[in-house]
């Protein structure tokens, strides 16, 4: 078994996750990089990343693939929860289905996984779990009321975990970024497309559809390298804040949300997000 900390990081395969772990593997940390899609990870093998098959949102798939780290390593000594995703549209177009499968990938995984992890954790009195929620954990935009519920459960989640778990010599650091530049907001901005197409709420969640799109089309976002060395930081860190915000609108969106009335601060989303 290696001497080095041995770091499972969810969401490997793409964007913030794939350049977090090229970032740990090259500071000498033993990275289990999960996804459900191993074949896009093989780059990363080549820096001495373990590609691990997981699925979140199947727990069979969770408990095999951290069974599998416990048997090679023995211990997980950081747990990084970057997988994700965000599916826009109005609360009356979106399915319940589609619902729940943003809260089985954005919470109930995160949950499933620091269940395990935990008694390994608790045992050497010492861990880090990273919960990377977003921005939209903290500020709510326009048709996307699904994706916020699952980011602001994660944060109280994170919260609550941050308190139980100190005792034990365990960290919970959330990492909230800002606009990223990766795939997410076009995926986002399709899928408000396809709910909203010949509904009520059409006209303007075309609009916001098509102002998603530009803006992740755009050079204006921060570049999920940003993100990543926000992470390591935490990982790295001694004593770690509770919330990294960073990125791309972050702070300042949420400063605007702290100190504007709803209805100014609804107004003004409306017209840009």
């Amino acid at each position: 078994m290696t001497t080095k900390k041995i770091v499972l990081l969810t969401g490997a395969s793409s964007g913030i996750g794939y350049k977090t772990a090229e970032l740990l593997a090259s500071l000498d940390y033993k990275v289990y990089g999960a996804a459900r899609r191993v074949e896009k990870m093989a780059s990363l093998s080549v820096l001495g990343i373990t590609p691990i098959e997981m699925d979140v949102t199947d727990e069979i798939s969770i408990n095999q693939a951290v069974q599998k780290i416990i048997d090679q390593e023995g211990r997980i000594d950081v747990l990084i929860n970057n997988a994700g995703y965000g599916s826009y549209g109005a609360i009356e177009n979106v399915t319940l289905e589609e619902a729940k499968r943003q809260f089985d990938t954005n919470l109930f995984g995160v949950a499933r996984l620091v269940q395990l992890v935990m008694p390994y954790m608790r045992e050497q009195h010492a861990g880090k779990i990273i919960n990377i929620s977003s921005m939209a954990g903290r500020v709510t935009t326009y048709m996307g009321a699904w994706y916020h519920a699952t980011k602001y459960a994660l944060e109280a989640f994170s919260d609550a975990l941050r308190m139980e778990v100190k005792p034990f010599g365990v960290a919970v650091v959330l990492v909230e970024p800002g606009g990223i530049k990766t795939d997410w907001g076009i995926i986002a901005a399709e899928h408000l497309r396809d709910t909203s197409q010949n509904t009520a709420y059409s006209e303007h969640a075309l609009a916001a559809a098509d102002r998603m799109h530009k803006l992740y089309s755009s050079d204006k976002l921060t570049d999920p390298s940003v993100i990543a060395g926000t992470i390591v930081k935490a990982v790295e860190s001694k004593r770690p804040r509770a919330r990294y915000l960073v990125g791309y609108g972050a702070k300042f969106s949420v400063f605007l949300h702290t100190i504007l009335p709803a209805k100014v601060f609804d107004k003004i989303v409306q017209k840009l997000i």
